[in-house]
C-alpha cells in the first residue's frame, strides 16, 4: 500500500494532493486569475504558487489525516510546464522529502492526467485525447510506452481558445475556455473557419490569426456568441477526426478525454456521437480532475513507486519540454 503526496504546479493551478492505493484522501487548489484580455506570465504565476503553497500543503495534510512520516513517497511535476512556477514545487517538493527522510519522485503531468483519467473511469485501455492549454496530443498505450499518434504542430487547443476569449475581454474566472463555452451554446449563425488537419496532426495558430486579424470586421455581422460557437466547432470536429483516426488503426473501442479542455461538454458531446457510430465508448472526468490537480501526481508517481521507479535526489530536477513518449511505463504489463 502507497501514500504519495503530489505537488502541481505546471502553469496558473497550483495543486496537492494525497492518495493512498488508489484512494483519494486530498484534493486542494488555489487558480492564479489574471484580469480581462491578460494571460498569465511566467513570474507573476510564480509568485502566486509561492504566496499559496505552504497554506495549501497545509490544507492537503489536514484534509487527509494523514502525517508526514505515513507518506511513502513524494511526488512533483518534472514537466511539461512554465519553468518558474514548476521550480516552486520542485524546491517544495524537495524540501519536503529531505525534511522528511523521504524518495522523491519526479512525474511526467501529462502521464498524471492519463492515469488519473484511467483510476476515475474505470477505462481499461483507451485511445486517450489530452487537450489542454498546453498541451494537445492524441495518444495510444504500447509496449511500455505511451505512444503520440499524432499532435499539435503549434498551439494548443487550449491556448487557442483562451487567447480568443481575450481578443473577445471576455472573464478569466472560472476560467477562459468555460466563458467561450458557456457563450457558445447561444451561437446561431456558423462563420466559416480554415480546417487545418495534416494527417494525424493539427493546427490551431492560422484559425487563431484569422480570427485575431479580422475580429472588428467580423463583429459587424457575427454576435461574440457566433465567434465563439464557430471556432468550437470547427476546433473540435478536427479532435474528432484524429481521435477516430487513431482508434480505427489501433483497434481501439474507448476513448478517454483528459485535460483542461476535456471539462467541455459539447467536445464530450461531439467525441460521443462519433463514438456512438463505431460501438466504442467515450469516458471523461469532471473538473475536479480534468483541470490540473495535486492528486493526478500522487497517483502517477504512487504507480511508478510500487512498480519499482526510483529517482536519485540529484536529477529531482524540472524540464520544460518533456515528452509523454519519454517516460518508461513499468507499472502496465498489457
Amino acid at each position: 500500500m502507497v501514500i504519495a503526496i503530489g505537488f502541481e504546479g505546471s502553469a496558473n493551478k497550483l495543486g496537492i494532493g494525497i492518495v493512498k492505493d488508489g484512494e483519494i484522501l486530498a484534493n486542494c487548489r488555489r487558480t492564479y486569475i489574471t484580469p480581462p484580455g491578460e494571460g498569465f506570465l511566467p513570474r507573476e504565476t510564480a509568485e502566486h504558487h509561492q504566496q499559496n503553497i505552504h497554506e495549501v500543503l497545509k490544507e492537503a495534510l489536514d484534509q487527509s489525516g494523514i502525517k508526514p512520516n505515513e507518506i511513502d513517497v513524494v511526488c512533483y511535476t518534472k514537466g511539461p510546464g512554465m519553468g518558474a512556477p514548476l521550480m516552486v514545487c520542485a524546491i517544495v517538493a524537495r524540501t519536503c522529502a529531505k525534511l522528511w527522510n523521504k524518495p522523491i519522485l519526479g512525474v511526467n503531468h501529462c502521464i498524471g492526467h492519463i492515469e488519473m483519467g484511467r483510476l476515475i473511469t474505470k477505462a481499461n485501455n483507451p485511445t486517450v485525447l489530452y487537450v489542454s492549454g498546453g498541451n494537445t496530443q492524441i495518444i495510444a498505450y504500447s509496449r511500455q510506452r505511451y505512444r503520440i499518434f499524432g499532435e499539435t504542430i503549434d498551439i494548443a487547443v487550449g491556448n487557442c481558445l483562451d487567447r480568443f476569449a481575450r481578443v473577445l475581454k471576455l472573464s478569466n474566472a472560472p476560467s477562459p475556455g468555460y466563458n467561450i463555452e458557456q457563450m457558445a451554446k447561444k451561437g446561431k449563425k456558423f462563420f466559416q473557419l480554415p480546417y487545418c488537419v495534416k494527417g494525424m496532426d493539427v493546427s490551431f495558430s492560422g484559425i487563431l490569426s484569422l480570427m485575431e486579424d479580422r475580429i472588428d470586421e467580423l463583429l459587424k455581422d457575427y454576435t461574440p456568441e457566433d465567434l465563439c460557437y464557430s471556432l468550437q466547432e470547427t476546433v473540435f470536429a478536427m479532435l474528432v477526426e484524429i481521435t477516430e483516426r487513431a482508434m480505427a488503426h489501433c483497434g481501439s473501442d474507448e476513448v478517454l478525454i483528459v485535460g483542461g479542455v476535456g471539462c467541455n461538454e459539447h467536445l464530450q458531446e461531439m467525441m460521443g456521437v462519433m463514438c456512438s457510430e463505431r460501438g466504442a465508448k467515450i469516458f471523461a472526468t469532471d473538473e475536479r480532475f480534468c483541470i490540473d490537480n495535486g492528486v493526478m501526481i500522487a497517483h502517477a508517481g504512487a504507480l511508478a513507486h510500487a512498480s519499482g521507479t526510483r529517482m536519485e535526489f540529484k536529477d529531482a530536477t524540472i524540464t520544460q519540454r518533456y515528452r509523454t513518449d519519454d517516460v518508461l511505463v513499468t507499472w502496465r504489463d498489457d
